[in-house]
């Protein structure tokens, strides 16, 4: 029976992460990334990273930890690194998600912008429905100058995004006017795809990006979109985070969280204007 072989090793691998070792994955994630794996996620490292120990041949957890984490690094060291870093933080998303949040944008915000331009940043796009659904909706609805910055930490679903090709199924909550305007259908062994048009590939910025860090650089924004990323943070994290996020918000300008997400637990200095939408005045 071959077939047992080929998974044995995973099996095998599964077996020998101890909570010793997973506490230092827990550890080095927390530290470069604010985000706290809680001790039930063990199954989710074993999961998502146990094919990396098959291909670099080690022989267990903690290997594999030493060779990322050793204090030479080398570039395939910090490759490694931010491949852990993809593993473990992709994360779900889809085109118009939390549709009432683009309503409120078209309806209530945009008025207030009409004899300015209008800066917008996706704080933690993934790989881009978000961004490109806020550029549809700004390519219909505003006539004026405006930007869009999306960021992630993952190198890897950015580079999903600034491509803007994606499985057919994922283009069901595109209303169909943006989607036949936006998108195009793939045809022939891409029929099962489609690619956001180049003229809105074009008018969206995609960086790579620790929500933890710094962000003065980016400078200031009206709109900034946050959501479903800080259910991932435990209370330091998040104030953090808020903090940095909302020193880049101008006077007036909106921050939009995850209708499952709330400020409640963080100082902040924005007013709460509607359930998951906070402006700063």
């Amino acid at each position: 029976m071959p077939f047992l072989e080929s998974v044995y090793p995973e099996c095998y691998l599964s077996h020998h992460l101890s909570d010793q070792t997973f506490v230092r994955y827990q550890r080095w994630l927390y530290e470069r990334a604010g985000i706290y794996l809680h001790d039930g996620k063990k199954s989710l490292v074993i999961g998502r990273l146990g094919s990396r120990l098959q291909h670099l041949g080690l022989a267990d957890w903690d290997a594999y930890f030493n060779f990322f984490t050793s204090s030479v690094e080398s570039p395939a060291q910090k490759a490694e690194q931010q491949i852990v870093i993809d593993l473990l933080t992709t994360n779900e998303t889809y085109f118009f998600r939390e549709e009432a949040h683009f309503s409120f944008i078209q309806q209530e915000i945009l008025p207030q912008y009409l004899d300015r331009s209008f800066r917008c940043w996706s704080a933690a796009s993934s790989s881009g429905e978000e961004a490109y659904s806020l550029a549809m909706l700004l390519m219909e609805h505003y006539c004026h100058p405006w930007q869009i910055l999306a960021t992630d930490i993952s190198s890897r679903v950015l580079d999903v995004a600034r491509h803007g090709v994606y499985p057919l199924s994922r283009s069901a909550n595109i209303p169909l006017h943006y989607l036949q305007k936006y998108c195009l259908k793939g045809i022939g062994d891409k029929a099962n795809g489609f690619k956001v048009s180049r003229a809105l590939r074009e008018k969206v910025s995609f960086q790579a990006v620790n929500l933890q860090d710094n962000l003065a650089r980016f400078g200031h924004f009206d709109l900034i979109l946050l959501r479903n990323v800080m259910i991932y943070f435990d209370a330091r994290s998040k104030q953090r985070v808020i903090d940095n996020i909302q020193r880049q918000l101008n006077v007036g300008g909106y921050l939009f969280i995850g209708h499952a997400e709330t400020l409640q637990s963080v100082r902040s200095s924005l007013t709460l204007i509607s359930p998951s939408i906070y402006q700063k005045v």
